[in-house]
């Protein structure tokens, strides 16, 4: 009987092959969102549970959905959430708000089992198709196939990227621009000079960490710019693109103010 491995462990070879890849973040609590984005050919999405309202049941589904339609999981989450995303059968974490080498230690510590880190054992999980993939088997494919992103989103950890890059067990390195022009006095304005300069250092910096760079890209011009200062691992969001296209079906060929309802 061919069984299929509920883990997709392609990320971190990928995240290791030098190409450049193109995600989504998706917030909205939609397995159907997910499959669309694997449909679509994006290479991993992003459920975001540190901003989305999706509770963990629903995370479960949408990672079903990512398997499915053969698209990567990823899955932002809050610390205390690492084992049971992991459980679940995320492809890989990606935890906001690092600070410095030793807090991406530590997460190296929670998302590998023993033996390279402190990860809690259970086989009873939808990873280890609950009992079907257990043992060693299991814990070497996890160890092996699940990939740490972290973030970094301030300016003293964009004084440290090289070092958080280097942190063995890191297999990619993301800049939230957003949170770091706020951090840095400039509120939602990313595109500002000064942080720019920032996320340029920062994706420089990890590059020559020899470790994958991400960076949020809205446009292609961003996905060029960003690319030029070393950046593989590229993502969009979904209600932004979403929105967008609701709009430009609203309003194509309407004149300039125009709107089908009055309120």
């Amino acid at each position: 009987m061919n069984q299929h491995h509920p883990l997709d462990d392609r990320f971190p070879g990928m995240l290791r092959s030098g190409a450049r890849l193109r995600g989504i973040f998706n917030s909205i609590p939609s397995p159907a969102i997910v499959e669309m984005c694997g449909y679509a050919g994006f290479d991993f999405v992003v459920i975001d549970n540190e901003h989305g309202s999706a509770n963990l049941e629903t995370t479960e589904n949408m990672l079903r959905a990512a398997r499915a339609s053969g698209i990567v999981p990823v899955v932002r989450c809050l610390r205390h959430d690492i084992s049971r995303v992991l459980d679940m059968g995320a492809s890989a974490v990606q935890i906001p708000m690092v600070a410095n080498a030793q807090e991406a230690r530590e997460l190296v510590q929670q998302v590998r089992y023993p033996g390279m880190g402190r990860r809690g054992s259970a086989f009873s999980s939808r990873a280890a198709g609950y009992g079907a993939f257990p043992g060693a088997a299991h814990t070497d494919r996890s160890n092996a196939g699940v990939a740490l992103i972290v973030m970094i989103e301030t300016p003293e950890a964009v004084g440290q990227a090289a070092d958080i890059a280097a942190v063995e067990g890191v297999d990619a390195v993301f800049v939230g621009p957003n949170d770091l022009a706020h951090a840095m006095g400039h509120g939602s304005n990313w595109m500002t000079p000064a942080v720019q300069a920032a996320i340029e250092s920062a994706l420089r910096a990890i590059d020559g960490a020899g470790t994958c760079a991400g960076v949020l890209a809205l446009t292609p011009q961003d996905e060029e710019r960003f690319g030029a200062w070393g950046a593989r691992y590229f993502a969009t969001v979904t209600s932004s693109v979403i929105t967008q296209a609701f709009r430009l079906a609203a309003t194509q060929g309407r004149p300039p103010g125009a709107s089908a309802l009055s309120y």
